[in-house]
C-alpha cells in the first residue's frame, strides 16, 4: 500500500533543503530576508510542491529543475498567505500556529516580504531555466503558466472576487468560478509545471490539468468545511471566520453534509482523469484522497 505520509515527508525534505540553501541561518541577515524566511519556514503541508513533484514523476522523473520549480511555487503560495493575513485583507493573527508575518514583524515588512517572495520565485525559475537542458519553450510555458495562475487571471482575481462577495449571495456556479481562480489556479499551475518539466506530452498534460482542476476545487470546498468544523489547535489558525465576515462558502450555500458529498464527487472525477496513467501516478491518486480526508 502506498504510504502518503512518507511521500509527503520526502517532498517536504526536498523542498525544505532547497529553501535552506537559499535562506541560510545568519545573524547578519537583513530584516527583509528574516521576514521572508520566517513565513517560508513556518511549516505547512507543502501540498503544491508535492503536486508538482508527483506530476513530474507521473510522466517521467523528478530532477533538480523540478525541485527548484516546486520551491518557487511554495514561495508564491507563501507570499499569498502573507498578504491574505494582512489587516486590509483577512486580518488574521495566526498562521500555521505562529503569529502571522505582520504580527511578528510589522505591516510594511510583511507587505515587502510577500512582494519579495513573489519576485524571487520568478528569479529562481529563470535562473534554473538558464542552466537547464529542457529547452526555452518548456520553460516559457512554465513561467507564463505560473504568472497566469498567480496573477489577475488567476489567484489575485479570485481573491478580489472573494472580497467583493462578502455580505452577498453567490450562486453555486459563481462560487465555483471564484474558487477555481482563488485556490484552483495555483493547484493547476503546480501540476502543469511538474507535467511540463517531467516531459509529459500534450495529452498527458491535458489529463493532469483536468485532475488538478477537480482537486483544486475540492481543496477549497474542504477549506470551507474546516473553517466551520475544524479544530483550531490542529489547523493552527482560527475557525468560524468565514461566517463572521459573512463570506459566501459551500457550507453556507449547501450545508456541511452536501458540501462533503460535492468534494467527494470532485475527487472521483479527478481520479478518473488518471485512468490512463500507470502506477507512477499513485502519489497523485493518494493526494486526491488526502484532500477530502485532511483535518487541517
Amino acid at each position: 500500500m502506498f504510504d502518503l505520509q512518507a511521500y509527503l515527508e520526502h517532498c517536504r525534505e526536498l523542498v525544505n533543503r532547497d529553501i535552506e540553501r537559499r535562506f541560510p541561518e545568519n545573524e547578519a541577515t537583513p530584516r527583509l530576508y528574516t521576514a521572508m524566511a520566517y513565513s517560508l519556514k513556518a511549516g505547512g503541508k507543502r501540498i503544491r510542491p508535492a503536486l508538482c513533484l508527483a506530476a513530474s514523476e507521473a510522466v517521467g522523473m523528478v530532477d533538480e529543475d523540478v525541485v527548484a520549480a516546486a520551491t518557487a511555487l511554495e514561495m508564491v503560495h507563501t507570499y499569498s498567505l502573507i498578504h491574505d493575513d494582512l489587516p486590509a485583507m483577512d486580518d488574521d493573527a495566526l498562521r500555521r500556529g505562529l503569529p502571522t508575518c505582520h504580527v511578528a514583524f510589522d505591516e510594511a515588512t510583511a507587505i515587502l516580504a510577500g512582494d519579495a517572495l513573489l519576485t524571487l520565485a520568478f528569479d529562481i525559475l529563470a535562473d534554473t531555466a538558464l542552466a537547464s537542458d529542457k529547452g526555452p519553450a518548456v520553460w516559457m510555458q512554465v513561467i507564463r503558466g505560473l504568472a497566469l495562475a498567480a496573477g489577475p487571471q488567476g489567484m489575485i482575481e479570485g481573491q478580489m472576487r472573494d472580497i467583493a462577495s462578502e455580505n452577498r449571495f453567490l450562486s453555486k456556479e459563481a462560487l465555483k468560478r471564484m474558487h477555481a481562480l482563488k485556490t484552483g489556479a495555483m493547484i493547476v499551475g503546480a501540476v502543469e509545471t511538474g507535467a511540463l518539466l517531467g516531459g509529459g506530452n500534450q495529452t498527458q498534460v491535458n489529463h493532469l490539468r483536468a485532475y488538478a482542476e477537480h482537486i483544486g476545487l475540492a481543496f477549497q470546498v474542504m477549506d470551507d468545511i474546516l473553517n466551520v468544523s475544524g479544530d483550531p489547535d490542529l489547523m493552527g489558525k482560527a475557525t468560524g471566520t468565514d461566517q463572521e465576515r459573512n463570506k459566501s462558502t459551500y457550507p453556507a450555500l449547501m450545508g456541511l453534509a452536501q458540501s462533503r458529498v460535492f468534494a467527494g464527487d470532485l475527487v472521483s472525477k479527478a481520479l478518473q482523469a488518471l485512468d490512463n496513467f500507470d502506477n507512477r501516478s499513485e502519489p497523485l491518486r493518494a493526494l486526491a484522497n488526502y484532500i477530502i480526508e485532511r483535518r487541517r
